[in-house]
């Protein structure tokens, strides 16, 4: 058995807050409830703000056990359908900005896309790459690795590649997918 290190989020982006409610998660903690997606593994968390501090929907926020100011703990990891209604419309929002701040990862998602088995390549799982344009995008990085979302949809005609990877992000938190590229698996 592989010995795998916990991961943990360091950085998350406020899709709700409720001021003195109880939690979802843990039954007996009680106070100003965040519900955030994680930066780095995209995991959706609801965490225990500190007394006093304030909110803004889309707020970046520093969930680190190291450096957290505003935040008291972490609580425990949300489901998709456990979020609030304003959690879910903010939800894409979030995923789509996390993806744009990070497009140096992505692009290297597709520089460095592997086959997954033997008739399928991870690219191949995002929404608008079929065979034809997954065989393109193999090519084309062959030649010279590619180095942002404008590189790739020039030279292989994707349009708006980081919406793309978007879409197959929120159908992973989701849950309507039955292999992760992205998002860490409760």
């Amino acid at each position: 058995m592989l010995n795998q290190q916990k991961k943990y989020e360091s950085l998350g982006y406020v899709l709700d807050f409720r001021l003195n409610t109880q939690a979802k998660t843990l039954k007996n903690k009680y106070g100003t409830i965040l519900e955030t997606i994680g930066a780095d593994y995209f995991m959706l968390l609801e965490l225990l703000a500190v007394p006093g501090s304030s909110f803004v929907i889309m707020e970046k926020i520093n969930i680190s056990k190291e450096n957290r100011s505003k935040v008291l703990s972490v609580l425990g990891r949300l489901k998709y359908d456990e979020l609030s209604p304003v959690a879910k419309n903010t939800l894409p929002q979030a995923v789509e900005l996390i993806v744009s701040d990070n497009q140096k990862n992505f692009v290297n998602f597709f520089n460095l896309s592997v086959p997954i088995t033997p008739r399928l390549n991870a690219l191949e799982l995002i929404p608008g790459i079929g065979k034809t344009l997954m065989l393109e995008i193999i090519k084309e990085k062959e030649k010279r690795p590619f180095t942002s979302f404008k590189d790739i949809q020039e030279r292989v005609g994707l349009k708006d590649p980081a919406k793309r990877l978007t879409e197959r992000i929120m159908d992973e938190i989701k849950g309507n997918q039955q292999i992760y590229l992205f998002v860490k698996q409760i």
